[in-house]
C-alpha cells in the first residue's frame, strides 16, 4: 500500500508504526512541518509543507484557535494537491488531526481510507473546566463556547474518519457517540526491552553529584513544567520535603514552555513562577540538592528513571503522559494523583500509590513511606513493570495491534467528503 502520515511534529505518535509499515513492505510518506526539504527517515519519505501566512492580528478570540487550524489545513491541502498532480495516490492516510492539517485531504483523495489519532475531545464538564480553582478561567461562562469551537475541528474530522485510534480508554471516552463505533483503543507502546531497571545505573549531574540507586532520588518529569501536570503542587511540597529528608536528591525534568494549559498572566514561565514562590523558603544547602535538568537526551532520561527511588506523577484529568508508563516499565515506585487517566494504569497499593492531586500532606506522606520501605518499593516497582509488559509492550502488544488496525482500515470502503 501507499500510506501517507500527517503529523505537524512527525514522527510523533508514528515513531514506531511508520517504520514498521515500511518494514512490512508498504510505501510510506509523511507530510510535515518538521522538514524544509524532502528527506528520508527510516524508510519514510518526508515531504515538507509550509504555512505561508500567520493568524489574523486581533481576530475575534473565539475563532482564533480554529483559524490557526484552518491555515494549516489549507496549506497542507495545497501541498497534497501538488503530490496528487505528481501522481501520488495514497490508499491510506494516517493523521493526527489535532492541528487541523488533515481536514481537506479527503477532498484531494476521496477514495483514501482515513485513520485518525483521536487524542482528546474537549469536555465542558466541571471535572475538566473547574478541576483546579486556582487557575479557573477569568470568564467561566465563556468556557463552553470556547470548547465547542475548539471541538469544531474534531467534529469536521468525524465526517471523514474511516477509523479512529485512541491510546487510552479515558481519552477514547471523551469522544461523542458518533465516533465510538469507529474508535479503537491501542496505546503507542512502551519499548520495555529498552526501558527497564538497571541496578548499576548512574546519573551524573552537571557540576553536581553522581547519583545511583544508593541515593534517595525523587524524580518529577513533565514535557513542560506547568499546572496541568501538577508542577505547582510538587514545588510547594519541596521546602518541607528537603527539610524532613536531608539526604534526598530531587531531579526535575521539563521545559519552560506550555504544552496543554495557558500561559501565565504575566508572561513568565510557570517554572519560574513557582520556583520563585518557594525558593525563599529553602536554604542554599538544601537547594543544592534540587536539580533542574530541563530537556535531556533519551539515554539520560532513562538513567533518571533507573536511579529514581520514588517517582512523582501528577496530572489534571487529561492526556496520560508516556513518562508515567516508562517510569513503571523501569520499576520505579510511583506516587501519583488519583485522577481518572492515572487510575487506568495505577492500581492503589498494587502498581503504585495514589493521592488526591491537591493534598500536599498526602503527597509527602506517601513519598516518605516509600523512601523508608525498600520492600514495598520493590514490590510496587516489579508489579508496575509486569503490568506495562503485559498491557503496553510495544513489540508484543501495541505495535501488532496497530498494524492490524491499519490493515482493517485499508479493507474498509472510504467515507467520501460531504458537500
Amino acid at each position: 500500500m501507499k500510506i501517507l502520515c500527517i503529523h505537524q511534529n512527525f514522527p510523533g505518535q508514528y515513531k514506531h508504526l511508520a517504520p514498521a509499515l515500511v518494514e512490512a513492505g508498504h510505501d510510506v510518506w509523511a507530510l510535515t512541518l518538521r522538514v524544509k526539504e524532502r528527506a528520508m527517515w527510516k524508510g519514510v519519505k518526508l515531504v515538507p509543507y509550509k504555512v505561508e501566512r500567520s493568524s489574523t492580528k486581533n481576530v475575534f478570540p473565539l475563532v482564533a484557535d480554529f483559524e490557526t487550524k484552518l491555515l494549516r489545513a489549507t496549506y497542507c491541502y495545497r501541498n497534497a494537491m501538488t503530490l496528487k498532480k505528481q501522481g501520488f495516490e495514497p490508499d491510506v492516510i494516517l493523521a493526527h488531526h489535532g492541528w487541523g492539517e488533515s481536514l481537506f485531504l479527503k477532498d484531494v483523495w476521496p477514495n483514501a481510507r482515513m485513520g485518525l489519532y483521536c487524542e482528546l475531545y474537549h469536555l465542558s464538564d466541571p471535572e475538566f473546566t473547574q478541576f483546579d480553582p486556582e487557575f479557573a478561567p477569568k470568564t467561566p461562562e465563556d468556557q463552553p463556547l470556547k470548547l465547542r469551537l475548539k471541538n469544531l475541528n474534531n467534529r469536521l474530522h468525524e465526517e471523514i474518519m474511516d477509523s479512529g485510534l485512541s491510546p487510552t480508554r479515558f481519552q477514547a471516552g471523551t469522544f461523542p457517540a458518533a465516533f465510538q463505533d469507529r474508535l479503537s483503543v491501542i496505546h503507542d507502546g512502551i519499548d520495555t526491552d529498552t526501558v527497564r531497571a538497571d541496578p548499576d545505573a548512574e546519573l551524573q549531574i552537571e557540576n553536581g553529584p553522581r547519583l545511583s540507586r544508593e541515593d534517595a532520588v525523587i524524580t518529577f518529569i513533565n514535557r513542560n513544567l506547568e499546572p496541568y501536570r501538577g508542577y505547582h503542587v510538587f514545588m510547594r511540597a519541596l521546602p518541607r520535603l528537603l527539610r524532613d529528608r536531608p539526604n534526598a536528591q530531587v531531579v526535575i525534568l521539563g521545559g519552560d514552555g506550555v504544552s496543554y494549559g495557558s500561559k501565565s498572566p504575566d508572561g513568565r514561565s510557570w517554572k519560574d513562577i513557582f520556583l520563585d514562590e518557594v525558593r525563599g523558603q529553602i536554604p542554599d544547602a538544601d537547594w543544592a540538592r534540587v536539580h533542574f535538568l530541563g530537556r535531556i537526551p533519551y539515554e539520560t532520561f532513562l538513567s533518571v528513571l533507573q536511579v529514581s527511588r520514588v517517582h512523582v506523577y501528577l496530572t489534571y484529568p487529561f492526556v496520560l503522559s508516556w513518562s508515567l508508563l516508562e517510569a513503571m516499565s523501569a520499576e520505579a515506585a510511583i506516587v501519583a494523583s488519583d485522577t481518572r487517566p492515572v487510575r487506568e494504569v495505577i492500581a492503589q497499593g498494587e502498581t503504585g500509590r495514589l493521592m488526591d492531586f491537591f493534598d500536599r500532606e498526602a503527597l509527602l506522606r506517601e513519598i516518605y513511606a516509600l523512601l523508608d520501605d525498600p520492600e514495598t518499593r520493590a514490590r510496587l516497582g516489579a508489579a508496575a513493570r509486569r503490568h506495562i509488559v503485559e498491557t503496553y509492550d510495544l513489540r508484543t502488544r501495541c505495535l501488532p495491534e496497530q498494524m492490524a488496525w491499519v490493515e482493517e482500515l485499508a479493507a474498509k470502503t472510504a467515507r467520501p467528503p460531504r458537500d
